[in-house]
């Protein structure tokens, strides 16, 4: 699964990554959890993409109570053209979480956290999908992150990981007039192991409330 990750970069170079305008902003975190606000890139409805602020936690248009999207932060690729809670917002509403790195767990040694992002520091785009939902006067615009198979550099630490979707597959992503199931999945393969790195960081990411850009250093010895 994807339950933390970091946001470091500023939003203009997220905008240059994704091609997109800056509609809404949101400063650096080391530690994103979720119910927190991402920073994501989507189709405007104009021809073009926009930057905008999604709360994670996938909020359905159909659902009674908002708390509904605490349990879904994550929608597996291989169910996600499927399961009706994510099979709407995958045909029709997909984006780009803008990500620097996440966290994954091993479970040798204690649950050891991993920071894990590019090897050349690159900033990177998260598949994900979003929603639109309006009740007891409160509008909430929210996401989830897709997770699928590990590369074999995260298959040493998790089970899981978090799709990242290539660069030149971000116009076929983020193409609200596509809805072709089949080709979209092909766009959620493992991100290529030899691009990415991982170090051993500090247990205090464990914590939700803890933050700043120490919880990135490697753990020492």
């Amino acid at each position: 699964m994807c339950g933390r990750f970091v946001r470091k970069s500023a939003s203009g170079a997220y905008a240059r990554l994704f091609r997109a305008r800056i509609r809404q902003g949101v400063g650096p975190s080391y530690n994103i959890s979720p119910s927190q606000e991402v920073l994501a890139a989507r189709d405007d409805g104009a021809g073009g993409r926009e930057l905008v602020t999604l709360r994670w936690g996938l909020v359905p248009a159909w659902a009674a109570d908002p708390k509904t999207g605490y349990r879904m932060i994550n929608a597996r690729a291989e169910t996600v053209a499927e399961k009706p809670t994510f099979r709407a917002a995958f045909r029709r509403r997909r984006c780009l979480v803008a990500a620097d790195g996440f966290y994954e767990w091993s479970a040798v040694n204690g649950k050891q956290p991993y920071y894990i992002h590019m090897a050349d520091g690159a900033p990177f785009g998260l598949a994900g999908l979003y929603e639109h939902w309006e009740g007891d006067g409160r509008v909430i615009e929210s996401c989830t992150i897709i997770v699928g198979e590990p590369n074999a550099l995260i298959a040493r630490i998790h089970d899981r990981m978090p799709c990242i979707v290539v660069p030149e597959d971000y116009g076929a992503w983020l193409d609200s007039g596509s809805s072709d199931p089949r080709a979209l999945l092909s766009l959620l393969r493992p991100y290529p192991a030899d691009k990415m790195a991982a170090y051993p960081v500090s247990r205090s990411v464990s914590n939700p409330r803890h933050e700043g850009p120490s919880l990135i250093e490697p753990l020492a010895g």
